[in-house]
């Protein structure tokens, strides 16, 4: 990215009236949070997809929704998870193509168990691996057929490179890594994980995603930009030597206010 980077966001569909004219002025990508609720996945979407549509007329950046990840572990070995763990991906899936999304954030399986166990055991990792295989390789499918990238997000990760490993098994460029700034940073404090430009550069060209937060290493804080602990500019260093154009999604806690943790890092001048 040779330019100052666009800064895109996440936010509710309630909520895109209020950031509409932000979203609109440059090409902002977009991330619909709504589409994790399997009640809303299960009673049907339309409605909230055709309200959507019309606040976004005009709209040139990239839309995205935030898939369903509450129980949802992508290696699941029992039949009867497995099942409800793909039927969960096919209909967020659904619900990202009805909306014209070209990306769908899904949750990493690794835990901080995984970290330190799955080399104990003769051949855990490859037993993990083939568990989120099954789990996954429909959904890729059909990722690849609508035109959607899954970015698989980092939430315990303490080794950047398990992600990295699942998406090169696959070969697809319907699965891609997404790393949350907020999740790597209190990784790294509490539990040493790597900081988050580390993340960043393990990633390379695999990145197609970012969650932009802020933490102060104790808890997923999802403050804004500015209000916690990361160091902003080598983490936008790392980003500026990427050639796969990743979406840089701010993802805070509160929607109303993340124009605030946006003008913060536009200030810091390494985006706008």
């Amino acid at each position: 990215m040779s330019d100052l980077p666009v800064l895109g966001a996440a936010m509710c569909v309630k909520h895109l009236a209020q950031h509409r004219d932000w979203l609109l002025e440059l090409p902002r990508d977009l991330e619909l949070q709504d589409f994790h609720n399997w009640s809303l996945l299960d009673s049907g979407c339309d409605e909230l997809i055709a309200d959507a549509k019309k606040l976004l007329d005009g709209h040139e950046g990239r839309v995205g929704i935030h898939g369903p990840f509450w129980n949802m572990d992508l290696a699941a070995g029992d039949p009867l998870f497995q099942e409800v763990v793909r039927k969960r991906l096919d209909k967020g899936l659904d619900a990202c193509a009805k909306m014209g999304g070209d990306h769908m954030v899904i949750h990493s399986p690794y835990t901080i168990w995984d970290h330190n166990n799955l080399a104990t055991y003769d051949g855990a990792r490859q037993v993990k691996l083939d568990m989120i295989h099954a789990n996954l390789k429909g959904a890729v499918a059909k990722a690849e057929d609508i035109g959607c990238v899954m970015v698989l997000e980092n939430i315990e990760d303490l080794d950047p490179d398990f992600r990295l490993d699942i998406v090169k098994s696959f070969n697809s460029e319907a699965l891609a890594v997404s790393i949350d700034t907020g999740h790597a940073h209190y990784m790294h404090v509490s539990h040493g994980a790597p900081p988050v430009d580390c993340f960043i550069k393990s990633a390379g060209n695999a990145l197609e995603h970012l969650h932009i937060q802020d933490v102060d290493g104790y808890a997923d804080r999802h403050w804004n930009p500015g209000e916690g602990a990361i160091a902003w500019e080598p983490v936008f260093s790392a980003l500026g030597k990427l050639e796969s154009n990743p979406r840089l999604i701010i993802e805070v806690m509160d929607e109303t206010k993340l124009r605030k943790g946006a003008d913060y890092l536009v200030n810091l001048g390494v985006a706008r």
